[in-house]
């Protein structure tokens, strides 16, 4: 098929966290339509964040229906369709009634820091490093789902029947779109199950001592696949007969369609919150500097690609809470238009440590500060710090990266709806003393899991051939100098030891 004249398409549903989207590529990686839908966030008490399942499910279908309607396309003419998706995020759903058994409890939900604290025991945060490559931190979809078990009346009873299934989004998804309760199938990829606390990252299961420890029956666990392989042809109307043949979490979707397919290349993306993602080959590197080893992708048969992540809760929700928290902005471009009508920050930096603080600190007894303030100050600092905050965590994670894998890191791929913001890029590159390059297509997670799909069922060779497709849009280098490069990234780290001790800590 690679070799045909005909145009091909692919689909990509890209279900995030705060709204879902279908989006149709070329096989060259154009975007030919894109249709997007927010969903509710449920927050029921201070620091728990909720999603209907249900609901992402329904604008799931509908967010298929607009773009093929907008391309004028029938879904019998996309070759296939990948998904990508929010990692971490649990559901647990009714065999037989294809109904959540409670809301989805989402990745920087922070119920389960007691859990943590229990699991972690005299011996730490990282005494399942070996085995899972992750902290035990409320972050992974292990802690959520043992605190379904253990408080939601009936899940417990459900799951010892056989009836209760868990899934991060990827699993509900595909057990929707391969039939749900009329024989759907029970899967998810390995990128999302390195993210249960769960799998063992070296053999790529689920490890029943893992599962034990945690007091998860292994039937109610989905069966992990490839990232790119045909899984089945999809069984709703709005899709019927096209094959499913891609999954990615969302963050390995954005390495897989920055093409970082080699060693040593890395991303940034800039979405809810910031991930960076480093290729580490076939080699698993344990992480010493308070990063992630997780699977950065694993293609049909051949072995799984490893990768370091470091992960930042809070970046593009940061202007989200701007806006509708505190009403200093009406929309996300007006953070920008502010940030530019000052000169600097004013001497005013911003943690946003509202779930505690991720990579490389995993401090859940922080919270968020704004500190340096003074009558000088007013929201257009506010802005700028606002902005600056989201490059100097992506800072705090690139030199944590760079020590973990023992080479200097001489340009920085990024993506992700922030990089819109011309100003932060710029920021970023000075801060990190090296050029931050942006892709033609930004919107890299959803064309990561079209590539995967395609992949995996010929529309492409090899990877080779997604490396051609890739192509420059603008590139950032330094422009600020040493002295003031420091002065900043030291104010930052002051501010950072601000928000610490705030809670009692678990991470």
């Amino acid at each position: 098929m690679s070799g045909s004249t005909e145009q091909v398409y692919l689909g990509a549903i890209d279900q995030g966290t705060t709204s879902t989207r279908f989006i149709i590529f070329t096989r060259h990686g154009e975007i030919v339509a894109v249709n997007q839908i927010e969903h509710k966030q449920i927050m029921p008490r201070e620091g728990w964040v909720e999603h209907d399942p249900m609901e992402i499910w329904q604008k799931t279908l509908s967010t298929i229906t607009g773009a093929l309607n907008k391309a004028k396309l029938k879904a019998s003419e996309l070759s296939a369709v990948g998904i990508t998706n929010q990692r971490e995020t649990t559901v647990v759903w009714s065999k037989s009634t294809g109904q959540p058994l409670y809301n989805a409890i989402v990745w920087m939900d922070m119920r389960t820091r007691d859990i943590c604290r229990t699991l972690s025991g005299s011996d730490g945060k990282d005494r399942l490093r070996q085995r899972t490559g992750l902290p035990i931190v409320p972050y992974f979809a292990g802690t959520k789902l043992k605190w379904l078990l253990d408080n939601v009346p009936g899940i417990s009873e459900a799951a010892a029947n056989g009836d209760a299934l868990f899934g991060t989004i990827d699993s509900w998804l595909m057990w929707n779109l391969s039939g749900g309760k009329n024989g759907g199938l029970h899967l998810t990829d390995v990128t999302n199950a390195s993210r249960t606390l769960l799998m063992n990252i070296e053999t790529l299961d689920w490890d029943p001592s893992l599962c034990k420890e945690f007091s998860v029956p292994q039937p109610m666990l989905p069966k992990i696949v490839s990232s790119s392989v045909e899984l089945f042809k999809i069984k709703v109307p709005e899709l019927e007969g096209v094959p499913l043949s891609g999954v990615l979490g969302d963050q390995q979707a954005a390495l897989f369609g920055q093409t970082c397919f080699d060693v040593g290349e890395a991303k940034n993306t800039y979405g809810t919150g910031c991930f960076m993602l480093l290729n580490t080959g076939e080699k698993l590197v344990q992480s010493t500097h308070g990063l992630l080893t997780t699977v950065g992708y694993k293609i049909g048969n051949q072995p799984a690609v490893y990768a370091l992540e470091g992960s930042v809760a809070i970046g593009g929700a940061l202007v989200q809470w701007l806006r509708d928290n505190l009403n200093i902005i009406d929309d996300a471009p007006e953070v920008e238009k502010l940030a530019l009508q000052v000169e600097d920050n004013g001497g005013v930096y911003f943690v946003p440590a509202f779930s505690g603080l991720y990579a490389p600190y995993w401090r859940d007894d922080a919270r968020g500060v704004i500190v340096g303030l003074t009558r000088f100050a007013n929201k257009c600092h506010i802005a700028r710090a606002t902005l600056e905050a989201t490059a100097f965590q992506t800072t705090d994670v690139f030199k944590a990266m760079e020590k973990d894998a023992g080479v200097k890191l001489t340009s920085l791929k990024v993506d992700g709806g922030m990089t819109a913001n011309k100003t932060l890029l710029q920021f970023q590159s000075d801060v990190l003393d090296i050029p931050v390059i942006l892709p033609e297509v930004a919107e890299t997670t959803a064309l990561g899991a079209a590539y995967a799909a395609g992949l995996g069922v010929g529309v492409y060779k090899n990877i080779k051939e997604l490396k051609e497709n890739w192509k420059k849009k603008s590139e950032f280098t330094p422009e600020m100098t040493d002295k003031v490069r420091n002065k900043l990234f030291t104010n930052w780290k002051k501010a950072i030891e601000r928000t610490l001790n705030w809670e009692q800590a678990s991470m």
